[in-house]
């Protein structure tokens, strides 16, 4: 494997500007990223708050008992109860199959960063992945694109979820899970790693109960040697350490939801736009109905003082809404603007690995944690990465394609510049006489008939635009024989495409890891882990 760095935007205005550490949107965060003298500021911050260090390190040790182990993995829940310790946090959600590539691609920016602010800073750092169980939205989880006669295709997990259920709650049916992953396995094309790779797949699901399971497996399998810990905010048991945050938030939901706002008065004058969607009536909590297995958004109620759900599904004073986190913590759970604090509350965290659309959105919460006395963590840039393959690279080559554009834009202006050139334009003209010749003599026949018989004037004009259909369907299967000549050109262009820029996004936001550990097997991942990463907002681009 070799890395080539390249500078590229963001896939979004805001985050374009956070990579350069632009003036503009420096006011909205408390640290920079990536800077030694902040990164001690940080130290000095976090040495001056108390946190749950050692319940935090027993729940994470009795947590990931199920899940695939090493001592990397127990050393690391050693480091988490140590009194200097921090940690390298970031999150997503549980894919099927891991999802989008980006969610590896977090989870590698999380491992290297640990290892590479634990030498830099002497103290104990700790990889932490948070995993949002305690997400709703299924339809965001439940599939992969796979390539399909050299098209993205969407396949979705079969199996229906009518509820807003917590992914956590979602139980997996083994048999439908490993006949479609089965399928999904066998249109990457059959290589010497798609047995091992299949006898892996079904080995996570047979050990697996739920979609968190799944998930949690098979990135605990994958990267265990590396001493990732992971965390599910769907976790009953883990809600258990969050009771009095969880009681601050219900007493401060006002100030927290103003605070959010005026924020959000502060990036919408600078003309970014908001990531957040949120109200004066925002309590920015979820309430869990258990019987119905759904998760239903709370709002505040000035009038009747009341926490509400959605058209009046349930309804709680402050007070019970306490006393039921004293009871059962698990029935409340934080949404986009609580969770970070949340996290905050729970770790000593001295980065947070960030993807474009985070990074948006923490610039909005600069304000809340000041409520609470706090700073946000140092955002870090999650690494972008793409992979290219060799023999794509030799493609790029032979059509004098640049890399960074294509993985920008894609391939379609240059290839529409290479389709001018192969046109035969005296086929267009001959075509393009024929056409005028004939709407010229009908002109002549219409005439005609206009004096003969006007009735007959539609049939004419159908049998018109019929000739005219036939000589244009003519004209495109001429060109086409013509675009034939240079298929194999055009089948580059293709390949390129599906490679590095499918159906116009980036590759990490497309594909999923499932891909290449078929065609490069399934030491891949630690081979990744191997290369030097430098978290300076360049895009990687690893050649395989």
């Amino acid at each position: 494997m070799e890395m080539l760095n390249l500078s590229l935007p963001a896939t979004n205005r805001f985050a374009s500007n956070y990579l350069e550490q632009s003036t503009e949107i420096l006011p909205f965060f408390h640290y920079r990223y990536n800077d030694e003298i902040e990164d001690a500021n940080r130290l000095t911050e976090l040495n001056d708050r108390q946190f749950q260090r050692i319940e935090a390190a027993n729940h994470i040790k009795h947590f990931m008992e199920r899940y695939p182990s090493s001592d990397a993995v127990n050393r690391s829940i050693e480091k988490l109860k140590e009194p200097n310790s921090v940690v390298v946090i970031g999150g997503q959600q549980a894919g099927i199959l891991t999802g989008p590539l980006y969610s590896i691609h977090k989870i590698i920016s999380i491992l290297k960063l640990a290892e590479q602010k634990e030498k830099e800073l002497g103290v104990p750092v700790v990889p932490v992945f948070w995993i949002a169980g305690e997400d709703h939205d299924f339809q965001e989880v439940n599939h992969v694109n796979v390539p399909i006669q050299k098209k993205v295709d969407k396949w979705t997990y079969p199996e229906k979820v009518w509820q807003k259920k917590m992914v956590s709650d979602i139980q997996l049916d083994k048999d439908l899970c490993l006949s479609w992953v089965k399928n999904v396995i066998e249109t990457f094309g059959e290589t010497e790693h798609t047995n091992a790779l299949l006898e892996f797949a079904q080995e996570q699901i047979l050990k697996s109960t739920t979609f968190v399971d799944f998930f949690a497996h098979i990135v605990m399998e994958l990267f265990k040697e590396d001493g990732l810990l992971i965390v599910d905010s769907g976790n009953a048991d883990f809600r258990q350490l969050q009771k009095e945050f969880l009681k601050q938030q219900i007493d401060q939901h006002d100030a927290i939801t103003f605070s959010l706002l005026e924020q959000q008065k502060e990036i919408s004058k600078a003309g970014f736009p908001l990531a957040i969607e949120a109200s004066e009536h925002s309590a920015n909590l979820f309430y869990y109905d258990s019987k119905r297995q759904e998760r239903i958004l709370l709002e505040y109620d000035r009038e009747l003082e009341r926490f509400v759900g959605k058209s009046g599904a349930v309804s709680f004073s402050e007070h019970e809404l306490v006393e039921l986190v004293n009871e059962n913590p698990a029935c409340l759970s934080n949404n986009v603007v609580t969770r970070p604090l949340m996290q905050e509350w729970l770790f000593p965290v001295i980065a947070f690995i960030a993807g474009p659309g985070e990074i948006a959105y923490w610039a909005e919460l600069k304000l809340v944690f000041e409520h609470f006395n706090i700073k946000m963590p140092p955002i870090v840039p999650r690494l972008n990465i793409t992979f290219l393959d060799r023999s794509v690279e030799t493609d790029l080559v032979e059509l004098n394609l640049e890399l960074a554009h294509v993985l920008q834009f894609g391939t379609n202006r240059v290839k529409e510049q290479f389709l001018e050139t192969i046109k035969d334009r005296e086929v267009e003209e001959l075509f393009s006489a024929a056409k005028e010749k004939l709407i010229e003599q009908y002109q002549f026949i219409e005439a005609k008939t206009q004096a003969v018989d006007s009735g007959l004037l539609p049939l004419l004009k159908k049998n018109e635009a019929y000739l005219l259909k036939e000589i244009s369907f003519m004209q495109a299967r001429m060109e086409e024989a013509i675009k034939q000549k240079h298929n194999i050109v055009l089948q580059k262009f293709a390949r390129v495409d599906m490679e590095l820029r499918p159906d116009g996004f980036p590759q990490e936001r497309v594909w999923n890891i499932f891909y290449y550990l078929n065609q490069y097997g399934m030491n891949f991942i630690q081979d990744l882990m191997t290369l030097t990463y430098i978290f300076d907002g360049s895009h990687k681009v690893i050649k395989l």
